[in-house]
């Protein structure tokens, strides 16, 4: 092994087969998640197959879930261009750093952003890699609010065992 290979390490090569799963998924217009799903099936039955990192799982269930939203904010931060236009690896590429910069709370912003560019170098156009992170950069900026917006959302969406105790003393 490469001393890059191992230095990338198993969340990159999940990372990267996360963007594999959702160009295939789009490509032949699929469902990532089953996509994903049926690999990690077969990989059990077939040792010709290679096992499904959970974190790949992750990352495909975490984009398709919230695929709208990270449309809109990507396509918020392109100047002068649309998602459609955009490559279809560079779209799964930044779908997959979006989500992780909004939910993904144990990967740090500047990984997330890092992991996009690598994988941009690895896959992509010459041109890619800085597009990814001219985007990326923008949204990283916001990506905070984002994060405290969620978890206030959860919080407010769990059962509140407070108000039902207030109402029960009333």
């Amino acid at each position: 092994m490469s001393g890059s290979q191992k230095k990338l390490g198993a969340r990159h090569k999940a990372r990267k087969r996360a963007v594999d799963f959702l160009f295939e998924a789009e490509a032949r217009d699929l469902d990532p998640v089953n996509l994903a799903a049926e690999r990690v099936e077969l990989s059990a039955k077939d040792d010709t197959v290679a096992p499904v990192n959970p974190y790949t799982v992750t990352v495909v269930t975490g984009v398709a879930e919230n695929l709208d939203r990270l449309d809109r904010v990507i396509s918020d931060h392109l100047q002068d261009w649309t998602l459609d236009r955009l490559p279809a690896v560079d779209r799964a590429i930044l779908r997959i750093a979006v989500w992780e910069l909004f939910h993904a709370t144990d990967v740090p912003p500047v990984v997330a952003v890092d992991e996009a560019v690598e994988l941009a170098k690895e896959l992509s156009t010459d041109e890619s890699p800085g597009f990814v992170n001219g985007i990326l950069g923008q949204v990283v900026l916001v990506a905070p609010q984002v994060r405290a917006a969620a978890a206030a959302t959860a919080r407010s969406a769990a059962p509140d065992t407070e108000s039902t105790d207030v109402a029960g003393d009333a």
